[in-house]
């Protein structure tokens, strides 16, 4: 981002008018241009963001449709010209000189950076500066200066943390009353569907890009590896409804001229689609794609029949003092308490996102062992204690089973739970010549052991415990197909995998499940 030298203004130059408000002829009545409670600030730092690109013809009237309370009461009204092949950035400096233009800043782009990429540029600009809510419209004319007071007015009286124009709602005639084309009505009503589907949402209008977010807001979104292109809009919103942020909508008028549109409408559906498969696939742990890897569960709860987390509830029971070991976020752990039982935690990571899913939380290097928490519990010990998914991840797995005989009741229970390196899909992957370490599943790129069932049993014996309960989880079908558990489908696919698992454990099972108890002292360390 650069921003142009600007010409000097002379002392003795004469005052000039600043721009006169010269609203479109239709949004003349007294009822819409009596802004002056609606535009009132309240305090607020309010920012104007109009990102640009080759509008030269249209800009000088996107400013003058700007109300004067709005200048009155917004702190900036900031123009992003996105390196404009004609003369944009010139004429807005322009503008800003000659008309004395306090609050407008004019920046340009050194390089293209897209619809996307400009905006992020403008909110990471309002952001540094400190600014409370800023306002993003564009510079062609399509979306109405003269209501910009009725985008942020919900979040200066904190009812919204974002407004979107909707050109849906019928305040001022609805979109084919505007001239909105029928093929672009009907592929917006088709997206918004699809959208408000997949995403539990009930929006009447995803594609407008007349809006207005609460900078608080943006500051917890991640930019880093959103897209540039024109379907940012549609990630912002998801990150906006992903993060329960309060979305509300306003009505906006329709308006199509003969600005020239750069948007390639059936890429920009399948961007779209594109971006909502790649959400939900991150959020249900299927696959981590870049701009939603915030969302990413690593370790995802899974809630399907003969699933680890099913076993595990059961192994487990109620009212009971846990020791999780690895616990990680905390999301089994917050089903556990639900059920009454109260659950420490320990795991590398610096520490949950909810603090109090837990009674206490201990930061170590599992690789290292769990000799300093040991000492910190001083003498506590436990109902249960759950090592699930942790044991493939450590070179010397032996030492935190030793250790755990220091933490049990007398009566207390281990409960294990291991990748099955013999199931079936890495027999036929082997078959075909591979072995390809993945993101998670049982060739995690993570683990550094691992295991079959007999090799399992050897472990846990050779290191003090006796196995009173095993068990087979089946293959998780609901994190390869992204279906939800109670799916018709994947319930009685689920059922069938049982069957097979219960026929062929060693062939079909997907993760080893033990319950074991201490039944001597464990072997001394060899190190």
């Amino acid at each position: 981002m650069e921003s142009r030298a600007q010409p000097e203004i002379s002392e003795a130059q004469p005052a000039i008018e600043l721009l006169p408000f010269e609203p479109l002829p239709a949004l003349r009545s007294t009822a819409l241009l009596d802004d002056g409670s609606l535009a009132d600030s309240r305090g607020k730092r309010i920012g104007i963001l109009i990102v640009t690109f080759n509008a030269v013809t249209t800009l000088t009237k996107v400013l003058k449709r700007i109300t004067p309370n709005v200048w009155k009461n917004v702190a900036e009204i900031a123009i992003f010209d996105d390196a404009s092949q004609d003369a944009t950035y010139e004429l807005a400096m322009g503008l800003k000189t000659f008309r004395q233009l306090e609050k407008l800043q004019v920046l340009s782009n050194s390089k293209n950076l897209g619809y996307g990429g400009n905006q992020k540029a403008g909110y990471r600009y309002f952001m540094e500066k400190g600014f409370d809510i800023v306002v993003l419209l564009h510079g062609d004319g399509q979306y109405a200066p003269e209501i910009l007071s009725h985008l942020y007015h919900p979040i200066v009286g904190d009812e919204a943390d974002a407004v979107f124009g909707s050109r849906m709602l019928k305040t001022y005639g609805g979109p084919l009353q505007g001239g909105m084309p029928l093929y672009k009505y009907a592929g917006n009503r088709i997206l918004t569907t699809f959208e408000n589907h997949a995403l539990k949402m009930n929006l009447t209008e995803f594609h407008s890009g007349y809006r207005a977010y609460s900078l608080h807001a943006l500051r917890n979104i991640d930019f880093s590896h959103m897209t540039d292109d024109f379907h940012f809009d549609t990630e912002i919103i998801i990150k906006l409804q992903h993060q329960r942020y309060r979305i509300k909508e306003v009505p906006i008028p329709t308006y199509y001229g003969d600005e020239i549109c750069y948007v390639n409408g059936m890429r920009y559906a399948r961007d779209v689609a594109r971006a909502v498969r790649r959400y939900k696939q991150t959020r249900r742990s299927i696959q981590c794609f870049p701009e939603f890897q915030e969302y990413f569960v690593h370790y995802p709860i899974k809630h399907s029949k003969a699933s680890s987390h099913y076993y595990a509830r059961q192994m487990l029971g109620s009212n009971q003092e846990v020791l999780d070991i690895g616990a990680g976020e905390g999301f089994f752990a917050e089903e556990l308490a639900a059920n009454g039982n109260r659950v420490t935690g320990i795991d590398n990571r610096l520490g949950p996102a909810e603090t109090s899913r837990f009674e206490r939380y201990f930061t170590v290097d599992l690789e290292e062992g769990i000799a300093g928490v040991i000492r910190q519990l001083d003498g506590q010990r436990f109902d249960r204690v759950l090592l699930l998914d942790v044991l493939e991840h450590l070179r010397r797995p032996e030492q935190i089973l030793r250790q755990t005989h220091e933490v049990l009741k007398r009566e207390g229970l281990l409960i294990v739970s291991l990748p099955n390196i013999a199931n079936i899909y890495v027999r036929l992957t082997l078959l075909l010549g591979r072995f390809d370490y993945s993101e998670r599943g049982l060739l995690d790129k993570t683990h550094l052991r691992f295991f079959t069932r007999k090799t399992a049993r050897r472990l846990l014996e050779s290191n003090g415990y006796s196995i009173v309960q095993e068990e087979q989880t089946v293959i998780p079908m609901e994190l390869v197909f992204g279906w939800s558990p109670g799916n018709l489908l994947m319930r009685a696919l689920n059922r069938v995998l049982a069957f097979a698992t219960w026929l062929f454990p060693g062939l079909f099972g997907y993760q080893l499940m033990y319950v074991a108890r201490v039944t001597t002292s464990p072997p001394p360390d060899r190190e």
